[in-house]
């Protein structure tokens, strides 16, 4: 099985850095961690998918493709190919890699699978690749899983794992845990 697996960056995600924290630093501190989990999962080709946010190469290990998208709905169809994908929002830094685990083993069911965020969205959706068009996964979509699940053409297409909370507001990173091994850079700009 081939999988890989797509940081999704975009330029909003800087609108949750807190009160005295540069925008630009926070945006590229929480894709790296949320890229440094992803990189190290075992048999998962990592990239990284800008939607207009320079510098995104100086996060990258050698041999990862940067690869700029027009909009995030382009998510998908810009990852090379494999047999299954995942995309995942860079405002999760401090994400557990089980996650992204669990959503791969539910792709043996189904031919998506979505980490809901808390409010909203998701964190992260897994498919079998290409993606069907009826998909359109789109992270920031309200009820994206039952959107979905209205779009698919029958029955248990749209799986679900465990959620998750994205950093959007500058009061979310309150939701970091302080517990959690990694999520490094992001961490040092908060102490």
């Amino acid at each position: 099985m081939t999988r890989v697996a797509a940081v999704l960056v975009t330029p909003g995600m800087a609108d949750a850095a807190p009160p005295g924290v540069d925008p630009a630093e926070f945006l590229t501190a929480m894709a790296e961690d949320t890229y440094e989990m992803v990189a190290g999962l075992e048999l998962v080709r990592p990239v990284i998918l800008s939607a207009g946010v320079p510098g995104l190469e100086d996060i990258a290990w050698p041999g990862t493709p940067v690869l700029s998208i027009a909009s995030p709905a382009d998510a998908f169809a810009a990852l090379p190919p494999e047999e299954e994908g995942v995309i995942v929002s860079a405002d999760a830094p401090d994400l557990p890699p089980l996650l992204i685990g669990k959503l791969f083993r539910e792709l043996g069911r189904a031919h998506l699978a979505v980490c809901p965020a808390e409010g909203g969205g998701a964190v992260a959706v897994a498919a079998r690749l290409p993606v069907p068009e009826w998909a359109a996964p789109d992270l920031d979509e309200p009820d994206v899983v039952a959107a979905m699940r209205r779009r698919a053409p029958g029955p248990r297409m749209v799986a679900t794992g465990p959620g998750w909370h994205r950093l959007r507001k500058p009061q979310d990173v309150a939701r970091l845990d302080p517990g959690l091994e990694g999520w490094d850079n992001t961490r040092a700009l908060l102490t």
